[in-house]
């Protein structure tokens, strides 16, 4: 049973420094992707509007940025958890 316990506190580990990976990786990525969308012809019309484009990869963006916030917080109590 003591082997068990060890394999289930490594996977614990592994998987709080795996969020904290993705944590990391969405916070160098996307802003940067973000930057180059908006700077994409596509972004906007004639007018200087907002297209379903722009305002497609804006919803994806708070989407990943409320994630990754939520993983953040995870990772974070998971470390003061243990």
């Amino acid at each position: 049973m003591a082997a068990w316990g060890h394999y289930c506190g490594a996977m614990y580990w592994f998987l709080v420094a795996l969020a904290f990976l993705n944590v990391l990786f969405n916070a160098a990525v996307w802003p940067q992707f973000y930057r180059r969308v908006q700077a994409d012809p596509r972004a906007r019309d004639a007018h200087g509007r907002p297209t379903k484009f722009l305002r497609v990869h804006r919803v994806l963006f708070i989407a990943t940025g409320v994630v990754t916030f939520v993983t953040a917080i995870g990772a974070i109590a998971g470390v003061f958890a243990r």
